[in-house]
């Protein structure tokens, strides 16, 4: 059910906002554990083993846990989200007898992964970057998941994720999620105090529905609960308050992400119906509908939907869009190299116009493209030498503009 829900503006205006939370079942919160749908056996065989392997944990009373959440808190830097973080981590143990984790990125992933590299210059394999970054911290999350749901050891993601998964564990240690295994050896297995839910708090700007939709998909890979609270807070207030932090970002980095961040969209994606939009004066850890979201969502856990072919088009849809996003930014960045390089090489103005027209056509057609879906494989795989898709699309596109650079340099 959709109900309004209104919060009091930092000016005093007041807005309307949409609180979205799924209709509740009665079911007593003791005995309460997410049903196996009834297509389990068509599921891959590693999640039916966690899933059965949770269950017995529970019937046992040992390792496995019964109610997981994961809770995204989205919106610009500075707009509350790590202050209400730190309260519902601090609140849901003493007000609901919840265990809390909190997973702040701006901790877990170091800051040489958002400096920008010079302009051609190859990228550096021992420098981890941002995307990179959240990737591993995913992957590492999972591996946690994993062993809360089964009680085996964490299993170790191997040397090339090694310093991501060391500030991860780490992280872990400090909340008191992990306890080293008999034997010691670095091998370490979850641990929460008490049997109730466990509520993870993931801590970003998620500005992107992509990225708050790859949490989503962890959790229903494993039937956990999922929600999203989204801070609206002015764009002054936030570079305000932004200009006070001991390491603040650069203004247009806020204003930039300003212009870009996408909003939870009930209408456009079902997976966002557990969501809440609150103003920055409403973002405490003792706001009821706060409290009523993350119960709603613990009670109704994703169910894995892997025979909904109209999800699964909603999923490519996001991921191209993502794809295409990306694309864009990349080719806008060869553009203006070519014609940077264009004007070194003292190019008639009138040319100039002509081959900033040429490669804006070319751009476009080629964004058109990606989105049709219509590059040949073929071209690819005769361009393909790295493993990435990705950046053997962009090298194609590299190619032919360096091929219309050539026709104005070489006359």
């Amino acid at each position: 059910m959709a109900g309004i829900a209104r919060y009091p503006h930092a000016s005093g205006v007041i807005k309307p906002h949409y609180l979205f939370i799924m209709k509740l079942k009665l079911t007593k919160p003791s005995s309460f554990r997410p049903a196996r749908p009834a297509h389990a056996r068509s599921r891959p065989a590693a999640v039916a083993a966690l899933e059965a392997a949770a269950e017995d944990g529970d019937e046992r009373g040992g390792g496995g846990r019964g109610r997981v959440g994961l809770c995204v808190l989205c919106g610009l830097p500075a707009a509350g989200k790590s202050s209400l973080a730190r309260g519902l981590r601090r609140g849901l143990p003493q007000r609901r007898g919840w265990a809390c984790a909190l997973l702040t990125y701006d901790e877990l992933i170091p800051p040489e992964a958002f400096r920008p590299r010079e302009p051609g210059t190859e990228p550096d394999p021992s420098l981890p970057d941002w995307k990179q970054s959240r990737r591993e911290l995913l992957q590492c999350l999972e591996r946690l998941l994993q062993a809360l749901l089964t009680g085996d050891p964490l299993a170790d993601p191997g040397p090339t994720s090694q310093p991501a998964w060391e500030r991860f564990l780490a992280c872990c240690h400090r909340q008191g999620l992990l306890r080293s295994m008999e034997g010691g050896g670095g091998r370490y297995c979850a641990h929460t105090a008490g049997s109730g839910p466990l509520y993870i708090i993931l801590d970003d700007n998620f500005y992107y529905q992509s990225m708050r939709y790859e949490v989503f998909q962890l959790a229903r890979k494993y039937s956990l609960s999922y929600c999203q609270i989204f801070l609206e807070s002015p764009l002054e207030c936030c570079l305000q308050r932004n200009r006070l932090r001991s390491h603040p970002l650069p203004d247009q980095t806020i204003h930039l992400m300003a212009s870009k961040i996408e909003m939870p969209d009930l209408k456009k994606n079902a997976w966002e119906q557990n969501s809440l939009v609150l103003q920055g004066s409403d973002c405490t850890s003792e706001n009821e509908q706060i409290i009523a979201l993350l119960a709603a969502a613990l009670e109704n856990p994703v169910k894995q939907n892997e025979e909904n072919t109209e999800q699964k088009e909603a999923d490519r849809a996001i991921c191209a869009a993502s794809a295409v996003h990306q694309a864009d930014q990349t080719c806008r960045r060869l553009v203006s190299q070519a014609m940077k390089e264009a004007r070194d090489k003292n190019i008639l103005p009138s040319e100039l116009k002509s081959l900033a027209e040429e490669l804006n056509k070319l751009k476009a057609e080629f964004l058109e493209d990606m989105r049709q879906g219509k590059h040949l494989k073929s071209q690819l795989s005769v361009q393909n030498q790295c493993s990435d898709p990705d950046t053997s699309v962009i090298s194609l596109f590299q190619l032919e503009a360096a091929k219309i650079v050539n026709k104005y340099i070489l006359k």
